[in-house]
């Protein structure tokens, strides 16, 4: 029987391309992943991935086998959220933080999933601007809440009896208006190459973006525009413009309503890391179904980016 672990594994390289890439999202280091992947190649008795410079593929067997894989882990899934509904998911509420990127990309299909197999649930959904959606967990005005944390920086600890779990892990990358000089190449550019630039800086005083605007200038890269703003939209739209260029994260760069160029930079330790906190042992039956689902739907959106 195989390890529904190393399902995941297969299925997360299979939509994300590479091993380095699936074991971010899935919270292991590349080699424990490999390891994974190793041992449901001497389970299934065949190779499943071929690793080549740019990250890896399935193979004929590894593509059947991560179909198959895929339809298991779904009715794992939904075999949980059934046993979650017996186990007392026929009312009761559930109240959900988020933050605007994620409330507007990536939470709206979860809660739609969880409203179909839990109609019955009251759903409330309040926006939190990180860190707030975490100090909302610890105060019990929330059952979870989306939130993110960016590097470089020095990350807070948690409130004594809250818990993160990363969902998702994205490069930071350089946006500039389209056919500007700084967009071309399809190599990775320098930081360095920012000194000088005018640079919208995206709300400095924002503590999850401190770190990383010191980072950018220590690299030289001074703010030539300063937007006060922790929403990204109105960044991208000024850079849309002309106006600057900006370092934000892969997924604002990609549902950007407004045309831009996009060049990732060097180093890539530019990272945004997306994770969904909790109360652990004491989170109601609700919150630990809409955590599975957000694990898996957050895993579905970024690899069909």
């Amino acid at each position: 029987m195989y390890d529904p672990t190393r399902l995941a594994a297969l299925v997360a390289v299979a939509e994300a391309g590479s091993i380095t890439k699936a074991a971010a999202r899935l919270g292991y280091t590349a080699p424990a992943l490999s390891q994974q992947l190793a041992k449901l190649e001497r389970e299934s008795g065949a190779a499943l991935l071929v690793r080549h410079h740019r990250g890896a593929r399935l193979t004929a067997a590894g593509e059947l086998l991560a179909g198959r894989a895929r339809r298991v882990l779904d009715e794992m899934d939904q075999a949980r959220h059934e046993l979650a509904r017996l186990a007392g998911l026929s009312g009761g509420r559930l109240r959900v933080g988020t933050f605007t990127t994620a409330g507007i990309h990536l939470l709206p299909p979860v809660l739609s999933a969880f409203r179909r197999a839990h109609p019955d649930v009251e759903l409330t959904v309040t926006d939190y601007e990180p860190p707030g959606g975490v100090a909302a967990v610890a105060a019990g005005d929330v059952d979870l809440a989306l939130t993110h944390a960016y590097e470089p920086a020095v990350a807070d600890p948690l409130p004594s009896g809250v818990y993160a779990e990363p969902l998702l892990v994205e490069e930071l990358v350089l946006i500039t208006a389209v056919g500007q000089a700084l967009s071309e190449g399809s190599g990775r550019l320098p930081v360095t190459e920012l000194a000088g630039r005018p640079l919208i800086s995206s709300a400095p005083a924002h503590p999850p973006r401190q770190g990383v605007e010191r980072a950018l200038a220590d690299a030289g890269a001074t703010p030539a525009v300063v937007c006060e703003s922790p929403g990204y939209a109105l960044v991208c739209a000024l850079v849309s413009a002309g106006v600057g260029v900006a370092v934000v994260p892969e997924m604002v760069a990609s549902m950007s309503p407004t045309p831009l160029a996009v060049r990732r930079l060097d180093p890539s330790a530019f990272r945004r890391t997306i994770s969904v906190v909790h109360r652990g042992d004491r989170s109601t039956a609700a919150a630990a179904t809409l955590r599975a689902l957000l694990r898996s739907g957050f895993g579905r959106a970024t690899g069909a980016r």
